[in-house]
């Protein structure tokens, strides 16, 4: 008999924010699925490891087709210690999030939910991390669920190509206007520090402006109009035209 689908999940909200129950419960549809979380909040924790305290684990249930762990790791750690310590054979597919708050453009750099997802990727796992563009702590996460099963179905059937990863994005609307298929906005984030009433002591907060607004084939425009961005990204960071330009460094 044929096995069914491993996947393994994690996020950054940490095992009890309620984009992660969700999407266990659309994965369970797809296959076995193995949780291994956070054990509280860990936004913004991009690509960190935890190399200098130990890491603890721990199981928190168990039962057909669900296993749940908590971690006092970050993302990365949760999908390196599950990947080596914890789940019974390879991974047919790693999922990240649902993530409160989404990851387009370049705060895809900043966030552990994409950082849980290329570490699955550096490790030849195919990978999708999936972010709504709210920060609420408690969303409708109802009308994301039929992209969410679509795009992990569609990888589990037809995998990625070798060192891609995918960046899934919605918008905050009642009712998905399409997919779109698209690359990262270009954007920058400003006015990152806020003081507080203690000297020398300062909050990070910030805007993001969208660099090119009117661009269509974008992240950001698909969330702007109503659709839900589907981004693949490589983990070649190499700028190739470069190497013409810098040739002389060579004689």
């Amino acid at each position: 008999m044929q096995k069914q689908p491993l996947i393994l999940i994690t996020n950054d909200d940490g095992l009890n924010a309620q984009g992660i129950s969700v999407l266990t419960k659309c994965m369970q549809k797809l296959g076995q699925v193995v949780v291994v979380a956070p054990n509280g909040a860990r936004s913004g924790s991009a690509c960190s490891i935890t190399p200098l305290v130990p890491v603890t684990l721990k199981l928190e249930s168990k039962e057909d087709n669900l296993t749940v762990y908590s971690c006092s790791g970050t993302p990365v750690d949760c999908v390196k210690l599950a990947y080596e310590k914890v789940v019974p054979r390879r991974p047919d597919l790693v999922v990240s999030g649902i993530n409160h708050g989404d990851n387009a453009s370049i705060s895809l750099h900043y966030s552990g939910t994409m950082g849980a997802v290329l570490e699955a990727c550096m490790k030849g796992l195919p990978a999708i991390g999936y972010s709504l563009r709210t920060r609420a702590s408690q969303c409708d996460f109802q009308p994301y669920l039929e992209v969410v099963e679509k795009v992990a179905d569609h990888v589990l059937r037809n995998g990625l190509p070798q060192d891609v990863c995918l960046n899934v994005n919605f918008p905050e609307v009642p009712v998905l206007r399409g997919v779109s298929v698209c690359r990262m906005a270009r954007g920058i984030w400003q006015s990152e520090w806020k003081d507080t009433d203690e000297p020398g002591v300062f909050r990070l907060t910030g805007s993001f402006t969208n660099l090119e607004p009117d661009a269509e084939d974008t992240d950001y425009w698909a969330l702007d109009h109503g659709m839900a961005s589907v981004t693949p990204l490589g983990m070649d960071m190499t700028s190739y035209p470069c190497f013409d330009t810098l040739k002389s460094l060579q004689e």
